[in-house]
């Protein structure tokens, strides 16, 4: 199955009411935007979850900016969106899926594999004239039980002595990779050894490149599908973009540093490089 589907795909299944819909809009620059943009106007039947209220942990000295949240207090937030085993899950913003990754991760995480992603997000649903709503669910509490994949998830230990045939990628801007520019974090610079393709090269326009392309690109920057790619970005966020976009191009074996490069930086003797990729 793939990670992503459209608009004109999926809107037509969504009337079975085996779906739980999720709006993950928001902003860095106004924490509230998200909140205010569904309640103005969302897909039918979707309800509303915070990356920073409800899909972050609290912050801490190290963790990164979107510290990745406890267990339980996740699953008590999905069981209360009515998160079941057998929920079909679409997920939704307005920002080309960066912030729609988050959850998207979560749920893999948990080992819940039902989920989508709306290809195109918000956009691409007012694009297809299909109906909107400011309609709040009525929310039924879910029986969701995890099947934990911690594997999922790289520690800071790991990325400081990554195994031989382990690739370390960073989905930064190439500005922010090389240390030319840091607009959010303390220093400057890159994890030594990491390859850098930002997220936003997983794109045509609005939507995902197509697996073929993807494949060849991820191919180009010298990955195989058989290695193990651990992923990083700012704060763990930005970096769920390309492990979706590793998965549809057949590389199976994605992982997520969650703190990535502000949780790298908390650390004062972890070393920095700057400058070009190899």
């Amino acid at each position: 199955m793939s990670y992503l589907i459209s608009a004109e795909d999926v809107y037509p299944q969504l009337q079975s009411g085996d779906w739980l819909i999720v709006d993950t809009r928001f902003a860095l620059t106004d924490p509230h935007y998200g909140e205010k943009a569904y309640l103005e106007s969302h897909l039918p039947g979707a309800l509303y979850l915070d990356l920073n209220r409800d899909l972050s942990g609290p912050l801490a000295e190290h963790g990164g900016r979107h510290p990745w949240p406890d267990l339980q207090a996740l699953l008590t937030t999905l069981r209360r969106a009515g998160l079941s085993n057998q929920s079909r899950v679409l997920i939704y913003d307005d920002a080309a899926n960066m912030y729609a990754g988050r959850l998207w991760a979560l749920l893999r995480w948990l080992g819940h594999e039902q989920v989508q992603l709306l290809d195109g997000g918000w956009q691409a649903w007012l694009s297809a004239g299909l109906p909107v709503s400011t309609v709040l669910p009525d929310l039924l509490l879910g029986d969701f039980e995890p099947d934990l994949r911690p594997q999922f998830l790289a520690s800071v230990d790991e990325l400081r002595s990554p195994a031989r045939d382990v690739v370390v990628l960073d989905a930064r801007s190439a500005e922010r990779y090389r240390g030319e520019t840091e607009p959010l974090d303390a220093r400057a610079g890159h994890i030594p050894g990491a390859l850098n393709r930002p997220f936003a090269e997983n794109l045509q326009g609005p939507l995902f490149k197509s697996p073929d392309l993807l494949r060849s690109e991820m191919q180009a920057l010298g990955l195989t599908p058989e290695q193990e790619i651990i992923v990083y970005c700012g704060s763990g966020v930005t970096a769920n973009h390309t492990l979706i976009a590793l998965a549809e191009a057949g590389f199976k074996r994605g992982r997520l540093y969650p703190g990535s490069w502000s949780d790298w930086v908390s650390y004062p003797d972890n070393p920095i490089a700057t400058g070009p990729q190899p």
